[in-house]
């Protein structure tokens, strides 16, 4: 195996423009929404690309779309990549493309050289990431068997949205992987947040994707007249949101990587001359760590018994979700910092504060992320831009990496070489 193969910049390049036609809008944007004809088109062209690149192509029962480039040893587990093609209402062409496009380059170089890895490759372009992630929850089997919670706004029902791109609710398990098939999956995104472009680096080597909780937190006092209660004698449930607001804040910037966000506050009953007797507000707090995550609600569950004590109020906090953290592993983070090394590019270790595909693919086989700069931090917007430079840079540290794990694997177990990797990488880490 050639130790520096390189992308196709051009034909790279190409390909996101040309798939940024599908679903173009006029702005500049782009909009395919999940199942809808735009996402069909364009996944119909990326099948297209992926027969031409010598892929085997299939599509699951979650509407998964599978190329599988074969190796040498066609029946060890495959490496993974990939991510996804749907898009946000108004989104632009790099959030999900452009790792799915990376992939599909990755193997195009392969395939001209009539080289093969070990490992068969695999890109997959998941179902829906932007809407129910079901695509990559049925690869992990965390789908839920509740019809409702996958209906479309439009109210269409999941049996017709699988229908459309290839899928079959009915048999979705089917769709379900695990660590026997697939070794490991590394995704490339672009990181939709300022983090390395305040730094001036050029790749992120993606330490893990946050865990998730949120919340609504009910806060009930007691509706009065604004102009006849006296100031003392009033149980203000606005108040003591505000002072909530203040403590969630305060804890998020109390040390560590934690984030935490009230981003919705509804108060009753909402009117200019009442005290408000009810404020219902999210709470949205994201950290690597679940215990770390429990020792802040823990702290934040404390503070509102005092606040609720200085206010005359009751506090109450309902769990409406809670997603798991996924470490990256180690050793895929030392594969991809060594393809940085060698491609003389910089790089820093920094969290993944978004969701990705890649958190439910932590559940099923080895996970890792590369991240490359989005300017100015934008994403989930028209104007999201990701510099050519720093495009190709990503897809040739995905293909070295994809290199090194392939070496690193082996085809006859991981075990050893994992071991061999992540000392490795803990020993450089130990220097700095």
């Amino acid at each position: 195996m050639e130790s520096r193969l390189t992308i196709n910049e051009n034909r790279f390049l190409r390909s996101i423009e040309e798939l940024a036609h599908i679903g173009a809008l006029p702005d500049g944007g782009i909009r395919r929404i999940a199942y809808t004809e735009e996402d069909i088109n364009a996944r119909q062209q990326v099948k297209s690309w992926m027969e031409q690149a010598g892929m085997t192509v299939r599509v699951d029962t979650a509407g998964n779309l599978i190329g599988r480039y074969p190796g040498k040893a066609d029946n060890a587990p495959a490496l993974a990549t990939g991510s996804h093609i749907d898009t946000v209402p108004r989104g632009g062409r790099y959030d999900g493309a452009y790792g799915v496009l990376a992939g599909l380059e990755m193997v195009r170089v392969l395939q001209e050289r009539n080289l093969y890895l070990n490992h068969p490759l695999e890109v997959i372009v998941f179902t829906d990431e932007e809407g129910s992630m079901i695509g990559s929850k049925a690869i992990s089997g965390s789908v839920i068997n509740d019809l409702a919670c996958y209906r479309r706004d439009d109210g269409t029902d999941i049996y017709t949205c699988l229908e459309r791109v290839g899928g079959r609710w009915e048999n979705i398990d089917q769709a379900r992987r695990d660590a026997q098939d697939l070794a490991a999956f590394v995704e490339l995104h672009v990181e939709q947040g300022p983090v390395l472009e305040t730094a001036e680096m050029t790749i992120g080597v993606v330490k893990g994707i946050v865990g998730q909780r949120r919340f609504t937190i009910a806060i009930e006092g007691e509706a009065n007249h604004a102009g006849t209660t006296p100031m003392k004698g009033r149980r203000d449930a606005l108040l003591a949101a505000a002072k909530l607001t203040l403590a969630i804040n305060e804890i998020a910037n109390s040390g560590g990587e934690q984030v935490a966000t009230v981003g919705r506050i509804q108060a009753y009953p909402n009117t200019v001359n009442a005290i408000p007797g009810l404020v219902e507000m999210s709470l949205d707090i994201r950290d690597l760590s679940s215990e770390h995550l429990d020792n802040l609600l823990g702290t934040l569950r404390d503070r509102a018994a005092i606040i609720a004590t200085e206010t005359g109020t009751k506090i109450g906090m309902q769990p409406m979700l809670n997603v798991i953290p996924a470490a990256a592993q180690s050793h895929i983070q030392a594969a991809i910092t060594k393809a940085c090394e060698d491609l003389k590019l910089s790089h820093t270790r920094l969290l993944s504060r978004a969701s990705h595909d890649a958190q439910e693919m932590a559940k099923v086989t080895d996970m890792g992320m590369i991240f490359v700069p989005s300017e100015a931090g934008l994403s989930h917007n028209a104007e999201e831009y990701t510099s050519p430079e720093d495009c190709v840079h990503g897809a040739n540290v995905l293909l070295q990496t994809m290199i090194e794990l392939d070496r690193h694997y082996g085809v006859s177990g991981k075990m050893r070489s994992v071991q061999v990797a992540t000392q490795s990488y803990q020993s450089e880490e130990s220097k700095r």
